[in-house]
């Protein structure tokens, strides 16, 4: 780390281009109240040398002011940013951070640990590719250690590293540390998804520096990794699909001669010339050009001439693009490829956590909002709520603030499914009040659903069953359409 801070007074030019081909790793730091996420962040930040002197100034001073760590510069000043934070001593909103190694570099959501916050935490484990989950040695597990490590693991974060803080006011007693571990691991089994979990145990001190850029001498029976090399080193598991999925964002016609679908590609890439589907219409046609998002003049100059395009538009670029066909496209349809279509439904199974004082009820209109689709939705049902505390699943009939249940919503049309573990970007959606237009919660979706007010029990006539099966038989693609 001290190359690259050489390099920053030194060669400014060389610094950036190295830096621009660093692979990226995003984290959060979570868990509950008091446990130190902001002070290890500010250690990250003090020891990688990614502090201005201006700031290291600054934050003395209002360590005097404002610190809890007695005569030693209070490094959590450096992420807590709000007056309202500092005055507390806590994390309210999401504090975002940057740093970087000669290796990587860094995005940190700093995540608060307050209960009535925990939406401000969903918010950040959405992008992450780790988490960092701290524990205070002295009080062990909490619950909100319980509900942030099921947040982020049902958020599809595979790496988790627990960082048993403040062992320095315990001695750094192995005793305690393995009690812990031994705790979570006994959380670990109730966990989403917790056969994929890579998990990582570490004691430190993020007031002290104590295993952060080096191991400490403090704690010799422990001999895996620092912090900082775990950071460095782990794999990041890539979260993106390889499906392309293009939500239309709106549909831009300059003249009579022009009429293009603009958005930007959420996963996938796509070629001129390739076969596309739009859902929910299923009307088909074939790639003419991509435009890029660089050509700021759309209008040719003669009715003759092609508006300049490239050959391949691929995820995240936003893009325009033009169809062969004249087909009814409008904002919220979703184009793919034909030879990878998605589900389409209007009741889906889906995962919620709720971030409102208002209670959720049932069988009341909602605004769901899924990439580029504005729908109204109702919930029919809640299968479960999970009770954070046991890891019970419960029965209940409206949700709470922070509350985590699988329910079925009914949508008042169509829409591409896309599960959550396959595609986070369209697979995940916000819930939005009809009135006041506050965001309620979000959600992730598991599958398509039978809702339970349509498909009663009808007879079918033998004709229809016989149609059925031919179609399922003749066009399996055409499933969703069929009795």
């Amino acid at each position: 780390m001290s190359h690259q801070s050489d390099l920053i007074t030194t060669d400014i030019e060389k610094y950036l281009k190295d830096h621009e081909n660093k692979e990226i790793l995003r984290f959060i730091t979570c868990g509950s109240v008091d446990d130190g996420k902001s002070t290890l962040i500010g250690r990250l930040l003090y020891d990688s040398k990614m502090i201005f002197e201006d700031q290291l100034s600054a934050i003395e001073k209002d360590s005097k002011k404002h610190g809890t760590t007695g005569d030693k510069i209070d490094l959590a000043l450096l992420v807590d940013g709000l007056a309202s934070e500092r005055e507390q001593g806590i994390t309210i909103d999401v504090a975002y951070r940057f740093f970087s190694t000669d290796k990587r570099k860094f995005i940190i959501a700093d995540t608060p640990g307050h209960e009535q916050y925990t939406r401000n935490m969903a918010t950040g484990a959405s992008t992450a590719d780790l988490a960092i989950i701290l524990v205070d040695a002295r009080a062990g597990i909490l619950t909100q250690t319980k509900r942030h490590s099921y947040i982020a693991s049902f958020l599809g974060i595979k790496n988790i590293v627990v960082a048993i803080n403040k062992m320095d006011l315990v001695d750094f007693s192995q005793e305690i540390f393995n009690q812990i571990k031994s705790d979570y691991e006994k959380i670990v089994q109730n966990l989403p998804n917790h056969e994929d979990l890579n998990i990582k145990y570490i004691p430190i001190s993020a007031l002290n520096g104590d295993n952060i850029i080096s191991i400490s001498s403090k704690c010799s029976w422990y001999k895996e990794q620092t912090l900082m090399e775990i950071l460095d080193n782990i794999e990041i598991h890539s979260k993106d699909s390889n499906s392309f999925r293009f939500p239309v964002q709106y549909v831009i016609r300059p003249h009579l001669n022009f009429r293009g679908f603009s958005g930007t590609v959420v996963s996938g890439e796509i070629t001129v010339g390739d076969e596309i589907t739009v859902l929910p219409s299923r009307k088909t046609s074939k790639v003419k050009s991509i435009v890029s998002n660089d050509i700021k003049d759309l209008r040719p100059k003669n009715k003759d001439e092609e508006v300049e395009s490239i050959h391949k538009a691929f995820a995240p670029m936003a893009t325009t693009i033009t169809l062969e066909d004249e087909i009814d496209i409008s904002r919220g349809d979703m184009i793919v490829k034909s030879s990878d279509i998605p589900k389409v439904s209007n009741n889906l199974s889906v995962m919620v956590v709720w971030m409102d004082e208002t209670p959720m009820e049932l069988n009341q209109s909602y605004i769901i909002k899924r990439a580029t689709s504005v729908i109204n939705g109702v919930f029919e049902n809640i299968e479960f709520k999970k009770d954070i505390n046991s890891f019970e699943e419960k029965k209940v009939d409206s949700l709470e603030l922070n509350d985590i249940a699988k329910c079925t919503i009914s949508l008042d049309r169509d829409i591409a499914v896309d599960p959550y573990y396959k595609n986070r970007y369209t697979g995940s959606f916000i819930i939005i009040d009809k009135y006041s237009n506050n965001t309620l919660g979000a959600g992730m979706i598991l599958e398509s659903a039978i809702s339970s007010t349509s498909k009663k029990t009808k007879q079918y006539t033998k004709a229809e069953i016989e149609l059925n099966k031919y179609i399922r038989e003749n066009f399996p693609e055409w499933e969703c359409k069929a009795i």
